[in-house]
């Protein structure tokens, strides 16, 4: 099968949370498992072009038209750099790099691979050579609507023109219209209108929404604005398209499926989620072993497996090196995150738990970005408990994985988690998570119990400073138990979260979105959604 993912970010190129690290792991395993995957991403300042592929694509917005070209890049030469975050700056990133003259034109040569898998990017100087990927830290870019319908639109031409796949995956708002697209101006274009879609909803919590006047902009049809196309409250909605006009929605967890079609965590989109549950699946995200593994981890300091944990203590040495944390800090837990600062993430619950915790006898560690409050505070707090806390604020993808090997703990205490990889990269390093049980996270850690010795790390459900405080408490205290402590790290580091049985999972979907009834079948605007947005 030739499977065309269209994603608006992927690793090794460009990154701001998860969704990065299954664009890049996901296609990897379908192409061990014989399927030809291809990638489109947008070019984003940073990405060295290798070979023009298509010099302009005609792509009408509205009463305009733009041109993009089609480019391809190395993946090789992107691995070890550091990648963007959505509102810190690209660190280190070289500036843009134009392809030489004379580079071929499609189907002469065929686009770089990384394990066999191609990357193509949509080139738009205008549009995508910024300084960050959705925004700044002064809110969302206000031509994000024109960027991503164009991003979209490329795709679907390039499934035309260069690369002709078996079915199409995209993936969040910023691809939520490949599928109306599909299904609405493309619907007389026997070459792409019949091509099955999978839309897979990362995060129900980012919905693209623009003014209504959008739809004339990226020249959309107005028949759209209606409950049941992309009307949202008087606003259009991207991501609601994807879940309306797509053969097969999924989320990425079994648990975060059954939430998005609550009010909870619907993010008033749970009423057009459940009209569509019987096209909309759960498959849990995977872990990419080459990458993330203490055994073969090329970023950490020592290497070190379940059956030979000493490298452990020379990368949590390293760890606090990084952050210029004393030697005494060897001896106490130390608590990594790498993570967005933002609510979602459960970072309230940390900015109300902060005090009593960093009375505690541990020491914290921090990577990320995000909210300019929480920025601030950890800030702060790296300040006030100098040799207790370490912040670093920004991206840098050398450093998550030294936090994920030289950490004891792993905080991950979420307002809702669709996935979460972090928890399972842990586990493999036999750094105990300890998360609130919501989405992947339930899904995936199983509370520690001392006496039978079972479980994989710390749980707790009610969503308060109360709650985290205590679980936090209760795992340094099964840290002091250096028995137990080894079992619980045994327990993880056996756990296998590898990606290819959710691979699998998908390619029996795409077989499902082939084959269907609906599959790729042409629509205008479908008639079984919800009355409530």
């Amino acid at each position: 099968m030739k499977i065309l993912f269209v994603s608006s970010e992927g690793l090794p190129f460009s990154k701001t949370g998860g969704l990065a690290d299954v664009v890049e792991a996901l296609p990897k395993a379908l192409v061990e498992l014989g399927h030809e995957v291809a990638v489109v991403l947008p070019r984003y300042r940073g990405v060295k072009a290798n070979t023009i592929v298509l010099p302009s694509l005609t792509i009408p917005l509205g009463t305009r038209l733009r041109f993009p070209a089609v480019v391809t890049a190395e993946p090789e030469l992107h691995a070890s750099e550091p990648t963007a975050a959505g509102s810190q700056a690209a660190t280190g990133s070289p500036p843009s790099v134009r392809p030489a003259e004379g580079t071929t034109r499609a189907g002469h040569r065929p686009a770089p691979t990384a394990s066999g898998v191609r990357y193509f990017f949509v080139d738009d100087a205008e549009y995508f050579d910024r300084e960050k990927l959705y925004g700044t830290t002064n809110g969302d870019y206000p031509d994000n609507a024109e960027r991503f319908a164009e991003f979209s639109r490329a795709a679907i031409e390039i499934a035309k023109q260069v690369w002709q796949p078996d079915l199409l995956h995209c993936h969040d708002w910023q691809t939520a219209l490949v599928p109306v697209l599909l299904r609405t101006v493309y619907a007389a274009d026997s070459a792409v209108s019949r091509l099955p879609c999978v839309f897979t909803v990362h995060n129900m919590g980012y919905h693209g929404l623009f003014r209504r006047e959008a739809l004339a902009r990226v020249g959309l049809p107005e028949e759209l604005f209606q409950i049941r196309g992309l009307e949202f409250f008087g606003n259009v909605n991207y991501l609601k398209g994807g879940l309306v006009f797509a053969d097969y929605i999924t989320t990425v967890s079994r648990r975060y499926a059954q939430e998005i079609q609550t009010p909870e965590y619907g993010h008033g989109l749970e009423g057009v989620a459940a009209s569509r549950a019987d096209r909309l699946v759960g498959i849990l995200n995977g872990v990419d072993y080459s990458v993330w593994s203490p055994e073969a981890d090329k970023f950490i300091a020592a290497k070190y497996s379940a059956k030979d944990l000493s490298g452990k203590e020379a990368c949590k040495r390293d760890l606090l090196a990084e952050f210029k944390l004393p030697e005494e800090a060897m001896a106490r837990p130390l608590i990594g995150i790498v993570s967005r600062f933002v609510d979602q993430k459960g970072f309230d619950l940390i900015a109300e738990a902060i005090s009593a915790l960093m009375k505690e006898k541990l020491t914290i560690v921090a990577l990320g970005t995000g909210d300019a409050r929480y920025e601030s505070l950890f800030t702060q707090m790296a300040t006030a408990f100098a040799g207790k806390f370490g912040v670093r604020i920004g991206f840098d993808n050398a450093l998550a994985h030294k936090i994920e090997a030289g950490s004891d703990m792993f905080l991950m205490p979420s307002r809702y988690e669709p996935s979460g990889l972090n928890q399972m990269y842990s586990l493999r390093y036999g750094t105990v998570p300890v998360v609130r049980g919501t989405g992947g996270l339930d899904d995936t850690i199983e509370h520690f119990d001392g006496r039978s010795g079972k479980g994989s790390g710390f749980k707790f459900g009610a969503y308060s400073g109360r709650a985290l405080l205590g679980c936090v408490r209760e795992a340094l205290a099964a840290f002091r138990d250096k028995a137990a402590w080894r079992k619980l790290m045994a327990n993880g580091m056996a756990k296998d979260f590898s990606w290819y049985a959710s691979a699998r999972e998908y390619v029996a979907l795409y077989e499902r979105a082939r084959g269907g009834e609906t599959g790729g079948r042409k629509r205008r605007i479908p008639r079984a959604v919800s009355t409530s947005n």
